[in-house]
This record gives structure tokens, sequence and C-alpha cells, in this order.
């Protein structure tokens, strides 16, 4: 049986916050979840985690019945009835899975698309897969095509640009209401990647502290590891926005965690030093009301991108030109893929046939070359003539003539697979008489 790769998972684009933030997996935790699907039968699968997604990519023979599996996994990780999680997951098998495979890597799938963080986060995954035993032939040839195809969009496409010029303006607008990042402490609500990415500029560009919060505290906590920054619990959310001169949000739950009444109790103990506040969450993770306070400056996406002055036209050509290039990539792989399919069959063929060279010489010593030639035609013909003559037979009045449309369909795949033309010879005929090689009755 041919395996078929297939994906599930819950993104920002199907599932709430809350339940994708108790489906996130932590580095550590990885090994255990790829357990779980190894104990569920998947031999091939990868266990990718981000604050966009948490998804499964695997190979298998029945995919269905593997994705119904990981679906009862996650339900199990989030408390919650398969039915229940049935509707916030999606699932894409063949070529749709290859193409969303593709798509991710690419950062096509991200909620800010050409965010650089997805792709090695996807081989992050991979690595654990491999080190678990849980990558093979088919898994690996997916992910090698995956990367060839987010590389050539990185190379051909300025899709990233788009994401480097939200970072760039963020800092830009910083430094124009403080100055010196290297006095300012910066405060990160939420973990989403297009954050942390918008942190990361910050701090190369000489951000003094950093101080990391989650709706999560464990996530919280193992990020700001991570980070080398500090951590502190949601609970004392308040006495950290009054120390913090760069606010961003990162949660995208569906509902406001920074509130004007919280952010105005800040300013006050700040002394009205204005705080900059980046809402890099979608959906959105501030109040409106916070952009009315005094000394509260607050920037969405679409804000930082109106001061990159990166034009919509410009991005939307970016992201079609990167699309045509993972459509390309994933017909690519698929033709491959069809051809290595075919290889067992030809290798098989071939072995037939020579099989039958050699019986023929054995049994018909001394033949001279037309003679051998004219009975190894014969044999290797014998077989594919009563097969078509059966299916002629088939093809009577009672069958509807569901066997003259077999034989049909048979007779215009020999004349493809063989390249003929009508007028190679004549058709084979149930009446036509063959050539009976010696002390052999044709059946």
């Amino acid at each position: 049986m041919t395996s078929s790769y297939f994906v599930i998972g819950a993104s920002h684009r199907t599932c709430s916050g809350a339940i994708r933030d108790r489906l996130t997996t932590e580095e550590a935790e990885v090994p255990m979840m790829l357990e779980h699907l190894r104990d569920a039968g998947l031999t091939q699968a990868v266990w990718l985690s981000t604050c966009d997604r948490v998804e499964v990519q695997a190979v298998h023979e029945r995919p269905h019945e593997a994705a119904l599996a990981v679906a009862g996994i996650m339900a199990e990780r989030v408390g919650l009835s398969e039915p229940d999680l049935a509707g916030q997951l999606y699932t894409l098998t063949g070529v749709d899975a290859v193409r969303h495979v593709f798509a991710v890597a690419c950062s096509l799938d991200s909620q800010i698309v050409g965010e650089p963080h997805i792709l090695g986060q996807l081989k992050a995954a991979h690595r654990h897969a491999a080190t678990a035993g849980l990558t093979g032939q088919a898994l690996e040839s997916v992910f090698q095509a995956a990367y060839g195809a987010a590389k050539r969009v990185r190379r051909e496409t300025p899709i990233a640009e788009g994401a480097t010029s939200l970072v760039a303006a963020a800092v830009q607008v910083a430094r124009d209401l403080h100055g010196d990042l290297k006095r300012c402490s910066g405060l990160l609500m939420g973990l989403g990647d297009m954050g942390a990415l918008v942190l990361d500029g910050l701090r190369e560009a000489g951000l003094g502290r950093l101080t990391v919060a989650s709706p999560v505290d464990r996530r919280a906590e193992s990020a700001a590891r991570r980070m080398d920054s500090h951590f502190v619990p949601w609970a004392d959310l308040d006495s950290a926005l009054a120390g913090a001169d760069i606010v961003v949000t990162a949660a995208g739950l569906g509902r406001y965690i920074l509130s004007a009444q919280a952010l105005g109790a800040a300013l006050k103990r700040r002394r009205r030093r204005p705080v900059f506040v980046v809402d890099a969450a979608i959906p959105a993770d501030v109040d409106p009301a916070v952009a009315s306070l005094d000394e509260a400056f607050v920037y969405d996406l679409a804000d930082l991108e109106r001061v990159a002055l990166q034009g919509r036209v410009g991005r939307e050509a970016a992201t079609k030109a990167a699309w045509a290039i993972v459509e390309e990539a994933v017909a690519v792989f698929a033709r491959h893929r069809a051809e290595r399919a075919a290889v067992p069959a030809v290798a098989a063929l071939r072995a037939h046939f020579e099989a039958e060279r050699r019986r023929l010489l054995d049994e018909h010593r001394g033949l001279d070359a037309a003679a051998a030639t004219r009975l190894l035609v014969n044999r290797l013909l014998h077989g594919p003539s009563e097969a078509l003559r059966a299916m002629a037979a088939e093809g009577g009045v009672d069958s509807g003539g569901a066997g003259l449309v077999e034989r049909a369909a048979a007779e215009r795949l020999l004349f493809q697979l063989f390249q003929l033309a009508e007028s190679d010879g004549p058709q084979i005929d149930g009446n036509e008489d063959e050539r009976r090689e010696p002390g052999r009755e044709v059946q």
C-alpha cells in the first residue's frame, strides 16, 4: 500500500487562542509527544509547535485513520473530547498536505507573511523527529523539497523585506521617542513570533533590559530563559508595566490583554514618562482606548507598515511570486514522486522480459537471431494478448460492454506506453493466429 502525506493541526486561522495556548508544546515536551505518535502507529511524523500553530506533518498508509489518532492525542492534551476539538482542527492529505508544508516553510501561512522564524522552527521540529527515529525516505523527501522552495522564495522574491521593514520601523519609532535604547526597558506580553521578531530588532538596536510575561506562565518562564531575559508572572504584570518604556504585545488570544486602566495606572507610577506600545498580535491585544491616553504611543502592524513605507501592492506582488514558486515546487515534487512510484513496476517488467529471454535460450539452443527474436516477441506478447481477449469476451450484451471499455482503455495505454501509431501494424484481434513456437502450443 502506498503511503500518503497528511497534516492535522490547529492554527491562528482555525483555533481559538485559549485552545492553541493549551495545545502549544514546549521544546522539552516534544519527545514525549513524538512517543505518543509512535504509540498511535506513526513511523514518520513531525510535531511542530509555534505560536501560530500546533500541527503534525506525517506519512502513513492510511492517512485519514492516522489523522483521527492524532486528533485524539491533541484532544487529550487540551482536555476536550475529540468532537469538541474537531471543529478547530484542519486536516489535509496528499498534494494539499505537501503544499501546506511548503507554504509553512516559506512563511506564507504565518500571521506575518515573510517572518523568518518559522523555517528555523520547522527545522528544529524535523531534528527532533529524526532524533526520535520518526523520519524516513518519504518524509525526508518532502522536507528537503520544502527547504529548497523556501530558499528560492528568499532568494528570488522580496517577501522577507516586509517583516524586516516592520521591525526597522519599530526601532525607528522607539528611538524617536526614547533616544538611546540602552537606557530603556522592554516588556514582551505574549509569545507570538512577530512580537519576538520586534524584540530581537530592539535588542540588536541596544535595548537595555527585557522582561517576558505570558498568560501561560510556564511558557513565559521557558521563553525568558531562551531569550536571556527576565521573567515576571502574569499576576505581577502591573509592576512590570510601570517599569517598561517599550511594551510589545504578541498573545493573539482574541481578547484584549492590555487595557487602558492598566496602562493608565502604570503611566501614573511612571510620572507620565511615555510608553511606546507595539501591538504585534492578530487579533489585536491592545484595547483601542489605550491610544487615547496621554504619553501612550500605540502602533499596530499596519501603523508600522506605513512608517516603513511598505506599499501593499509591493507586498502582494512578492506574495504572489512566492506562491508561484511554491506551486512550481509542489508540481515538481509530485512528478518526481510519481516517477519514483513507477520504478518498481518498470523493474518488474524488465526482470520478466529478461527471465523470458533466458528461458527461451535455454529451451531452444542453437537458434539463429531471427528465429530467437521472433519466438521471444511471441512469448512476451502472449500474456497481454490473452488479457485483451478476455476483456473483449467479457464485453457481451449482458455485461453492458464493460469488457470492451476495459479493452479500449488497455489498448490506449499500450499505444501510449510503447509510443505506437495506428500504422505500426494491425491491432491484436481475437481471431488472429499467432506463430507457434516449436514444441509450444498457444493457449
